[in-house]
């Protein structure tokens, strides 16, 4: 795997690097050898966060941990991570798609039935055209963390977010 490992508020040391090489390298049996890795450390407040992206075709695995211990988040979101290719292997891998990300043993390594994905509710809603800025407001009227709505600069269907430092994100779709 290839790694990109970067710093924000935080010099990366050679002991950071290399608990990040130890421990997400333990995950470099799912994966094929020329598979990125995009490795961001950060300190906000005290709290040392990470977070790991693995781009793969189709998918993104990521996982973002935080803890009083840089070190400690290290570890925790290595185990998260093999949880999720683990659970979801069957999903992430169609066989319609090009398995050329993941290694071979992954793949043909038998895995225990992850529990089915249910979707237990339906809700159906009209989509008013509106501008980002209004969405943000109606999503805090209802006191959602997220929001779906029809643009009305792009008329495509986007949808607003709560992050977790208070600010607001957009997503749009990108064809």
């Amino acid at each position: 795997m290839r790694y990109t490992i970067t710093g924000k508020n935080i010099e990366v040391t050679d002991g950071l690097r290399a608990a990040v090489y130890e421990k997400i390298g333990k995950l470099e049996r799912y994966f094929s050898k020329d598979t990125d890795v995009t490795v961001t450390l950060s300190v906000e407040k005290g709290r040392q966060k990470i977070e790991v992206t693995i781009p793969v075709k189709g998918s993104i695995i990521r996982s973002e941990q935080t803890s009083t211990d840089m070190y400690v988040s290290i570890d925790l979101v290595e185990e998260v991570i093999e949880r999720q290719l683990k659970k979801y292997k069957n999903k992430i891998i169609d066989k319609k798609q090009s398995n050329s990300a993941f290694s071979d043993a992954y793949i043909q390594e038998e895995m225990e039935d992850p529990e089915e994905v249910r979707i237990i509710r339906t809700k159906r809603f009209a989509m008013k055209p509106m501008d980002p800025e209004e969405a943000c407001i109606q999503m805090e009227l209802l006191g959602h963390t997220f929001y779906v709505f029809r643009n009305s600069e792009t008329d495509e269907v986007n949808v607003v977010y709560k992050r977790k430092d208070g600010a607001y994100g957009l997503i749009e779709p990108e064809y």
